[in-house]
């Protein structure tokens, strides 16, 4: 009895605690569905990228803070370039500098920008990249200048890619290359080069070099490895191959179709029986349809009789002149002719040579000829808009060729840019020099357009070219110059002559009476031309 009374109290006791172990483990379950969810480490990650997305969001599209960035990056930029630019030359005076006398307001450092300028010079420099720290200034410059001004100069994402390439590869380019000069790789360079040989090598250094940076255009830029021989060769197997299997298939489909002679049984002939009734043939033609003829239709064709119509030559031409000629203008009918008001005015700009200045240049005239022994009876000047012609009448005897001959004497002597004699004037029995005036006239092309020769031309393609030396619009037809060819020296007025022609037919001609071919292999004097081209341009 006793063992069973103890066997009874140690079960109730045992299902006692089992109880509690469950009701235990129950609440523990409620309080951790209460409790907010633990971050994993890829949830910690995220929140870092987001908050990293949201700082540079509120930089560049918070108004302020971007200009104030941008302003900030801008000015950041061109300092460290004018301070890397001068470490380049005082690097080793400011680097002692900058380890023992930082704090010394007396001591001035050899950089540009100063003791802070050669600071970061130091850090970005020599700790740092190298040269290609000039890198640095270009990614704050273009980022400063994305941010304030709304604009990209280059993609930002791809250019820091490249940037952070170029950093790596040139620093240790530099330092394996020019081990002697530590400033061109920096320190991280020259580190990173002196591991790469306790593992690659010196020359597997420059294996890895050239491999990675094949990879980078490979990947970036499509870079294609595929020389055109080659390629051809290819190309021309690729095709010969499938030209063979295209045979090969024909054949196979065909062969189908052919028959083997061994296959071919032998036909077998059996005598035809006779039919035991004869066979009765008909030779009667049965009678043609009788409803086919009742059906039938006269039917004929009256040919329509045209009323000649005859028209004297009189007749003809009195209609065609009622008619009246065909006006191509018709075509653009709203196109407007350009305005005289687009051409500069200049106003009144007449001048007038100075006696004084005509007494000197016929003195001068009449020396140079004396010296060379040529003898004048008269000299006549006339004053033109720029030059001035001076009418000489030679002595008997003198030869023309001779004073042609003296043209740069003249010239130097009367200290012009140059001279122009014409021998012998046509219609005239005299040679003319033409001297530039001292203070000459501007021949206004607006007053060329406007004048009553040009306006009233009956010309197929009036030109206006300026002023003759009698001050007379010279105007001439370019309808009877088909071959026309303008030439000269520099500053001799090739271009303005062109622009003269351009823009004497721009107003006298409709779009549809005239069209240009304007050929400028420089694209120089012609670009001002482009705004005619949807009306004049062919």
């Amino acid at each position: 009895n006793n063992k069973q009374h103890y066997k009874l109290c140690i079960n109730l006791l045992v299902n006692r605690v089992n109880s509690a172990m469950a009701v235990n483990q129950f609440k523990n379950k409620e309080s951790e569905e209460k409790k907010p969810a633990k971050s994993t480490g890829g949830d910690s990650t995220k929140s870092k990228k987001n908050k990293i997305s949201n700082f540079f969001h509120s930089i560049f599209y918070n108004e302020k803070l971007a200009q104030g960035v941008g302003l900030t990056l801008l000015v950041f930029s061109v300092f460290l370039l004018l301070a890397f630019t001068s470490s380049l030359f005082t690097w080793k005076i400011d680097q002692n500098l900058i380890n023992n006398y930082w704090d010394n307001p007396e001591i001035q450092a050899e950089n540009w920008m100063g003791k802070l300028g050669a600071y970061f010079a130091h850090q970005f420099i020599f700790n740092g990249f190298g040269v290609a720290s000039f890198l640095f200034s270009l990614l704050f410059f273009i980022t400063g200048f994305r941010a304030l001004f709304k604009v990209s100069l280059l993609p930002l994402k791809k250019t820091f890619v490249y940037s952070i390439f170029a950093l790596v590869w040139l620093s240790i380019a530099f330092a394996y290359l020019f081990k002697s000069i530590p400033i061109l790789g920096g320190t991280f360079g020259f580190q990173s080069a002196l591991w790469l040989n306790s593992f690659a090598g010196n020359i597997g250094i420059g294996l890895v070099l050239v491999f990675s940076l094949l990879l980078f255009l490979i990947l970036n830029f499509n870079l294609s490895f595929k020389l055109p021989v080659l390629s051809k060769v290819v190309e021309d197997k690729k095709t010969e191959m499938e030209s063979n299997i295209e045979a090969e298939e024909e054949a196979e489909i065909f062969n189908e179709f052919k028959y083997d002679e061994e296959e071919i049984d032998e036909v077998q002939t059996e005598p035809l029986e006779e039919p035991q009734h004869p066979i009765e043939l008909s030779t009667e033609v049965p009678p043609e349809n009788e409803e086919k003829k009742s059906d039938e239709v006269e039917f004929s064709i009256e040919e329509i009789k045209q009323e000649e119509v005859t028209l004297s030559l009189d007749e003809l031409n009195q209609k065609a002149k009622d008619f009246g000629e065909y006006d191509p203008t018709l075509d653009l009918s709203s196109y407007k002719m350009p305005p005289i008001d687009l051409l500069k005015d200049f106003g009144n700009t007449q001048k007038t040579v100075t006696k004084e200045e005509l007494e000197a240049n016929k003195n001068k005239i009449l020396e140079t000829l004396s010296n060379y022994n040529i003898k004048i009876d008269s000299i006549k000047a006339t004053i033109g808009p720029t030059v001035t012609l001076y009418e000489i009448v030679p002595a008997p005897g003198i030869r023309i060729s001779k004073i042609k001959n003296l043209e740069d004497d003249i010239a130097l002597s009367l200290a012009a840019l140059g001279i122009r004699i014409i021998a012998p004037i046509p219609g005239k029995g005299t040679i003319g020099i033409e001297v530039p005036n001292q203070d000459p006239e501007i021949v206004s092309m607006r007053l060329a357009i406007a004048s009553d020769k040009f306006q009233n031309a009956k010309m197929e393609l009036p030109i206006v070219m300026g002023k003759t030396i009698t001050n007379e619009n010279y105007v001439f037809d370019l309808a009877k110059m088909p071959h026309l060819l303008m030439a000269g020296a520099t500053g001799q007025g090739k271009s303005v002559g062109l622009n003269a022609v351009i823009t004497s037919l721009l107003y006298k001609k409709h779009p549809s009476q005239l069209k240009f071919v304007l050929v400028d292999p420089k694209k120089v004097e012609l670009t001002l031309y482009n705004k005619i081209e949807r009306h004049y341009l062919a």
